[in-house]
């Protein structure tokens, strides 16, 4: 899906022009192949996506599977175990993964190395040399940047999408009236896409707003990029918080070209991503819990 999320970064970060390099998800998709190609264009920032997947997902997956647990074991309503076991999850993996996620933007809006087809403020040559640059000449803070707003994007999206999906794994369950209690893998793949697709949407502005902190460079003493219809130049606005960027991107951009910039490419991901994850998962713990029962190893001496 990494590439997906490539279109998305770029609709979200681009510079503000009249008429702006990408219109859609499909127009940014097909330009970005034909200048830059695959590797270092949709695919650029993918070593560090995948260094802080592992990880994270292990620390997501492991924290959220206790918390739920321990709060349903204490009496604790169900869909407020389920939000408070994502919300948690993903504040504990956030320390592994907001430092790869900066990285990782940063590599997306650059796409390859002196990019002719793209204007970023950034070039790297590759990911440690982009880690070298960032710590060198920002700091070890500069590792995470835009962290409160990738909190604040991923906090309610990781507690939507488990809610989400809880609720419609217990109505499809009931739905389908299967006699081992499970359900179909068509169905089970439907309930996490449509969970993730919901999550994603509604938590599409805080996405907006954690790419361009991101991804942003020092605020310059006067800069300016593109130009407007009428020829007057744009000036490149530097961002001083969430809050500043949601009001800013609403006023001057409005509600679709604002704050949900690149929300097609962001539901299309989230829906997909979400899908193939809660599958997997589900598949796991039924595996453990055959091995639980049939006392297999690591849960037996067999």
């Amino acid at each position: 899906m990494h590439s997906v999320d490539t279109v998305k970064t770029r609709l979200q970060g681009q510079p503000t022009a009249n008429p702006p390099k990408y219109n859609n998800m499909f127009h940014a998709y097909g330009t970005i192949l034909r200048e830059e190609g695959v590797a270092r264009g949709l695919y650029s920032g993918v070593t560090p996506a995948m260094s802080g997947s592992l990880p994270g997902t292990t620390l997501y997956f492991g924290t959220y599977e206790y918390t739920k647990r321990t709060l349903t074991a204490a009496g604790c309503p169900d869909t407020l175990a389920h939000l408070a076991g994502g919300s948690i999850g993903d504040f504990v993996a956030s320390f592994i993964y907001v430092p790869s996620e900066v990285l990782k933007t940063r590599l997306q809006l650059q796409g390859r190395y002196n990019n002719p087809a793209f204007i970023s403020g950034y070039n790297y040559k590759n990911t440690w040399h982009a880690l070298q640059m960032i710590v060198k000449y920002d700091g070890v803070g500069a590792l995470y940047q835009g962290y409160r707003a990738t909190l604040m994007r991923d906090v309610p999206f990781s507690a939507l999408q488990f809610a989400f999906y809880e609720k419609f794994k217990t109505e499809a369950r009931k739905w389908e009236a299967r006699p081992d209690g499970q359900m179909s893998l068509h169905i089970e793949t439907l309930c996490g896409g449509v969970a993730g697709g919901l999550a994603g949407f509604l938590t599409t502005p805080l996405d907006v707003m954690k790419t361009l902190l991101q991804t942003q460079v020092k605020k310059p003493a006067n800069a300016s990029i593109g130009t407007t219809s009428t020829g007057t130049v744009v000036a490149q606005k530097y961002y001083t918080g969430i809050w500043d960027g949601l009001k800013w991107n609403l006023k001057h951009h409005g509600v679709i070209g604002g704050l949900f910039r690149g929300v097609g490419p962001r539901v299309f991901w989230t829906s997909l991503q979400s899908a193939l994850m809660f599958v997997m998962y589900e598949q796991a713990l039924h595996l453990q819990d055959n091995m639980r029962h049939f006392g297999q190893w690591p849960y037996g001496s067999s």
